[in-house]
């Protein structure tokens, strides 16, 4: 059982994993071990999450959410299989813990005065600087 949350337990039935070959630094012994990690997670289909929390994780522009809604986190930080294991089931918790309070709506606002004024000044700066590039030089 995986507790992301007070109301949110994702049961280990609902994790796929699976262990893979490291690359990287060490030796003959990484060849021969599986010490990586790819975690797998179905949000789409995924009874555990509330429905506006598995909304706005399948709204999420996440490279590691692939088009059926499956959430997949490699780990391939460490040098052995348990740590890269907890790694794994970490960052998946902090990814559902980015979506658990709804985004705060933007508020509109109009620009001051102020700013109006500092905003036409530094254009009619600007504009004058090109005019005086675009002027010829008098000849003496």
């Amino acid at each position: 059982m995986l507790i992301v949350s007070h109301t949110i337990r994702i049961p280990e039935s609902a994790l796929v994993e699976r262990f893979l070959r490291a690359d990287g630094p060490g030796g003959q012994h990484v060849n021969r071990t599986e010490s990586a990690v790819e975690l797998r997670f179905d949000v789409a289909q995924s009874a555990c999450l509330p429905d506006d929390v598995r909304a706005r994780l399948l709204a999420r522009r996440d490279r590691r959410l692939t088009g059926d809604g499956v959430m997949v986190i490699q780990a391939r930080r460490f040098r052995d299989q348990s740590r890269n294991r907890e790694d794994a089931r970490e960052r998946l918790i902090e990814i559902i813990h980015d979506v658990l309070k709804p985004p705060k709506k933007r508020v509109a606002t109009r620009p001051t005065r102020a700013s109006k004024e500092r905003r036409r000044v530094t254009k009619q700066q600007r504009g004058r600087i090109k005019q005086d590039r675009s002027r010829k030089p008098e000849l003496e």
